[in-house]
């Protein structure tokens, strides 16, 4: 079992910066894979990142690409999410995600992944 804990969401103003936080705990964190996926109101859940284990691959949804960075630092069992040059379309819950066994070809599916956080609101102001 694996427990997601984000943080860093808040309000940010247009062209502002906000980095996201993914704490994980119950599972050897290097063995994970870890996305970020995000739900605004009324659309569906849609990919934003995600980072593989040792190798540290990382993918993007072209809506944030050359704006997020994602990262992981096994040490502190943490990944994170850096958001720059944020947009009014970036306004939405973001959630983390897990699991110990995907491909390449399904880390932007959220099914795909077995565990999840409880999600953290990102809210971009004009």
């Amino acid at each position: 079992q694996v427990q997601l804990v984000e943080s860093g969401g808040g309000l940010v103003q247009t062209g502002g910066s906000l980095r996201l936080s993914c704490a994980a705990s119950g599972r050897a964190f290097s063995t994970l894979t870890v996305g970020w996926f995000r739900q605004a109101p009324g659309k569906e859940r849609e990919f934003v990142a995600a980072i593989r284990t040792i190798s540290s691959y990382t993918g993007y949804a072209d809506a944030v690409k050359g704006r997020f960075t994602m990262s992981r630092d096994n040490a502190k069992n943490t990944v994170y999410l850096q958001m720059n040059s944020l947009q009014l379309e970036d306004t939405a819950v973001y959630y983390c995600a897990a699991d110990a066994s995907l491909t390449t070809a399904a880390l932007r599916t959220d099914s795909e992944y077995d565990y999840w956080g409880q999600g953290t609101q990102v809210t971009v102001s004009s």
